[in-house]
């Protein structure tokens, strides 16, 4: 057992971890990682966005019908347990695991995430969840937006031409064909978008720590945050 996991049992009621950084960093990667090695949930907020759009569809909700979305979100409630090492997406008390992974869901979920009204619900949801278990969790605004007051924050990057190699590996491993120095333009772009967005905008937290995985394998990044951890538990317990 980690030194963190064994001295959480006498600390506080519970710990949050926020890791943010642009595409292509192993955000997701590390942060599933990290919560397996620690017992704690990773918050998959994507699952989230498509649980509410399973919601959206199930009730005839057009994606442009701003409205009838703002009022329908006051009717969602999205959670996330587990089970046996399993994860369980409930919406409104029902596991819809095996619901939220189709195209069609997918396609709604990028639809409608744009409303600022979806955001919100779903970012209180998130801190709801956050109040009530120890989690690790991943994205562009968390440890700014979504988790600010986060026991440990992490601005987790890696250079553009190595995010773009990443993504280029991936998609030669699948077989697919793909150009590398596109790839690296659209990351470019993506970033452009996510720093400069109106609303909740891709930047680091002024308390996160700044890590580069550009010459990091993925187990060599969770063990760093992990010390991270580690000197958070045994500073609180001094």
């Amino acid at each position: 057992m980690s030194n963190a996991n064994s001295q959480l049992k006498h600390g506080k009621a519970n710990y949050n971890i926020a890791i943010d950084g642009p595409a292509g960093a192993g955000k997701s990667t590390i942060a599933k990682k990290l919560a397996k090695k620690l017992g704690f949930i990773y918050v998959d907020t994507g699952a989230m966005y498509r649980a509410m759009a399973l919601y959206f569809l199930k009730h005839d909700i057009d994606a442009s019908d701003q409205e009838r979305i703002a009022t329908s979100c006051k009717e969602v409630d999205i959670t996330i347990e587990y089970k046996n090492g399993e994860q369980f997406v409930i919406l409104n008390g029902e596991n819809v695991n095996s619901l939220i992974r189709t195209e069609e869901v997918g396609n709604m979920a990028s639809a409608t995430s744009v409303h600022k009204a979806v955001r919100l619900k779903l970012v209180e949801l998130q801190q709801e969840l956050a109040r009530k278990e120890n989690v690790v969790m991943d994205g562009r605004d968390i440890g700014t937006y979504v988790l600010p007051n986060a026991d440990l924050k992490i601005y987790l990057t890696a250079s553009v031409k190595e995010r773009a190699r990443r993504r280029w590996t991936e998609l030669q491993e699948k077989g697919l064909v793909a150009d590398r120095d596109e790839i690296e333009r659209d990351i470019e772009e993506r970033d452009n978008r996510d720093m400069n967005r109106e609303f909740a905008p891709l930047k680091q937290a002024e308390d996160a720590i700044y890590l580069d995985s550009s010459e990091l394998t993925i187990d060599e990044v969770v063990d760093k945050i992990m010390e991270y951890f580690n000197k958070i538990i045994n500073d609180k317990e001094v």
